[in-house]
């Protein structure tokens, strides 16, 4: 198969040899484009990677505690039927689990010490059904009897409060009773049956659970809140809620998980978004490094291009070949970041012990962040975008030298030759 000689010659000039001191300047800036490129590429995907991997490991933390999908009664009152609002739930090919739960905010206090927690009444038998933790948890949450009190916090919160399994802990709801001296908050001694570590430095610190009965007797509720629903593909929550909308009979209000915490996923989607703004800058720089690389090629071979014009070549073949040039450096530059930024991004996790090792030092302090280990979450969404801009943004540095190029005067060029 005859191939052209616009790419050979783009091929032998972006390899060109050192023959000359002047040839190797050239290949010199040509590899230090390439290289550029390649770091700049490989930059964007492992921190696009990095930055997927603590998205994703906050998200499974919260939504071990969480459910998919919530549905509360008018104005967050009780649900008219909570029985029924569950079945028609689960007859949506999407859920997969569903359990009834109270929601209400009091404190929590211990001697002197005293804080703010969410009390969440569950039904043990069926909290599993909706949350991860839960079914990791279940002989604990076992030990919430009905009539007896007891109740589930989160580890930070007991170690808050100086509580271990067996104390009591005194619990003040708002809702209190009437009296001639004026509204006086209910008081209820519990008992701590056990403590979760969810990871969720939120949720740790501020969550409480008991036995719905126990929780509507002090709230003075007759049933529960609202119902949480589990779902086969977290991603399909915000769709599944509209169909519920549509669907469940009664005055509810459905929330999914994307609106429970809208304006977290907000703030980390604008600093994904800024980050690749300001890596792809990078890639440009080292892409339009290729407008030098180029225009001293163009200088270094003018004689070149005179006898290839007298040869009968267009300036549409010269400009081929300088554009074949440019972006060859812009793919090889763009296949080489793709490989070394895949590279380090799979295999962060054991990149990044072996540095702290190294260096002695630990970039994730367990005591400060959430995680202990960098995670890393390589997505073909965030990876074919990379690889099209990086060359596309060569193949533009090209144009101008390329056009430049085209319009040598032969007789000029080798007027001195």
């Amino acid at each position: 198969m005859r191939i052209p000689y616009e790419l050979v010659l783009g091929w032998r000039y972006t390899r060109a040899g050192r023959a000359t001191r002047r040839n190797g300047f050239i290949s010199f800036i040509s590899g230090v484009s390439m290289l550029g490129i390649a770091l700049g590429v490989a930059a964007l995907i492992i921190v696009l990677s990095v930055m997927n991997g603590f998205q994703k490991e906050v998200r499974d933390r919260m939504l071990s505690v969480v459910s998919h999908i919530e549905v509360f009664g008018p104005g967050g009152g009780m649900l008219e039927d909570a029985n029924r609002t569950m079945a028609e739930a689960r007859r949506n090919p999407e859920v997969t689990g569903a359990a009834p739960f109270i929601s209400a905010q009091a404190l929590l206090a211990r001697g002197e010490d005293m804080r703010g927690a969410v009390v969440r009444g569950i039904d043990p038998a069926k909290e599993g059904e909706v949350t991860d933790l839960a079914r990791t948890m279940q002989p604990v949450l076992d030990r919430l009897k009905s009539g007896e009190f007891g109740v589930v916090m989160g580890a930070e919160l007991a170690r808050a409060l100086g509580v271990r399994e067996g104390d009591p802990v005194t619990l003040i709801a708002p809702s209190g009773q009437v009296t001639p001296a004026g509204v006086v908050p209910r008081l209820k001694q519990m008992t701590v049956v056990g403590t979760f570590d969810s990871g969720h430095f939120e949720y740790d610190s501020g969550l409480v659970m008991l036995h719905q009965d126990d929780a509507a007797r002090i709230f003075r509720l007759e049933g529960p809140t609202g119902i949480r629903l589990k779902l086969k593909d977290l991603n399909k929550a915000r769709d599944v809620a509209g169909e519920l909308t549509q669907t469940l009979s009664g005055a509810v209000v459905v929330r999914d998980w994307t609106r429970q915490n809208r304006t977290w996923f907000a703030a980390v989607q604008l600093e994904k978004r800024m980050m690749f703004i300001i890596l792809t800058l990078i890639v440009a720089v080292a892409a339009f490094n290729l407008v030098s690389t180029l225009v001293m090629t163009v200088q270094d071979k003018r004689a070149d291009i005179a006898i290839l014009r007298t040869l009968g070549a267009s300036p549409a073949s010269i400009m081929g070949i300088f554009v074949v040039q440019g972006a060859l450096v812009g793919v090889i530059g763009t296949l080489v970041g793709l490989l070394l930024g895949l590279g380090i991004a799979v295999n962060i996790d054991v990149i990044v012990p072996a540095l702290e090792h190294a260096l002695n030092a630990s970039f994730l302090p367990r005591d400060i962040y959430l995680i202990s280990r960098m995670p890393s979450d390589p997505q073909q969404a965030d990876i074919v975008p990379i690889a099209v801009i990086s060359l596309v943004l060569a193949f533009l540095a090209t144009l101008y030298p390329s056009w430049r190029a085209s319009r040598v005067n032969p007789a000029e060029a080798l007027r001195y030759e």
